[in-house]
């Protein structure tokens, strides 16, 4: 069928763009990533420098994201009694001012600096440059509508972290990625990529 041809044709693109952009961030990025890396180590040297989670990609998948620690070795246990204090719904978790993050994760939170690993992600395949950002709960959860997101492969960014940020619960998260997924382009994906670095920007010049 055309449509699966023309679809075809549009991953394999997109997964140039993945290995080829991602593959040259990765590298740029190196050394920033070999000093955070010393930095989250002296930090706090019995603890893993890369945090690793499962989430929720294509297909509903599961798969091991990395990003650079930025919170107490125990924090995965106390998320439980934090529960109640979250801004958004259960199962999805938020907490603006989460007592488990370090003063150096701060940082690498305001500046996103801590999902720079992903970029590994990205090269490997889990995960795509552009996609919806693949969730720490499984697919069980989900409503049958909020499936469709499960069509596209996660993304290091999206419309939620240009446009919804911490603000936006799961529900309104799924119908903006699904909405702009559906029609997605290189073009527009490109243009997001490039919105997403000046709210970064924004983000890290802000105190």
């Amino acid at each position: 069928m055309p449509g699966s041809a023309s679809t075809h044709r549009s991953r394999r693109a997109k997964r140039a763009l993945d290995l080829v952009l991602g593959g040259a961030l990765l590298l740029a990025v190196a050394p920033l990533l070999l000093g955070v890396a010393l930095l989250v180590r002296l930090e706090c040297r019995s603890a893993p420098v890369l945090f690793r989670q499962a989430r929720t990609g294509l297909g509903g998948r599961r798969f091991q994201i990395l990003k650079f620690r930025t919170m107490v070795p125990d924090a995965e246990a106390r998320k439980a009694e934090l529960r109640a204090l979250s801004e958004v719904t259960w199962p999805d978790f938020r907490l603006h001012a989460d007592p488990r993050v370090t003063p150096l994760g701060r940082v690498l939170r305001r500046s996103s600096i801590d999902e720079l690993p992903q970029l590994w992600n990205v090269v490997r395949g889990d995960m795509s440059l552009v996609g919806p950002r693949p969730t720490s709960f499984g697919p069980e959860t989900y409503a049958i509508w909020q499936t469709e997101r499960l069509e596209f492969k996660p993304g290091l960014t999206g419309p939620f972290q240009v446009d919804g940020r911490t603000s936006m619960e799961f529900t309104d998260r799924c119908r903006a990625e699904i909405r702009f997924f559906r029609h997605a382009t290189l073009r527009s994906e490109l243009a997001l990529l490039a919105r997403t670095a000046l709210v970064v920007v924004r983000r890290t010049g802000t105190a």
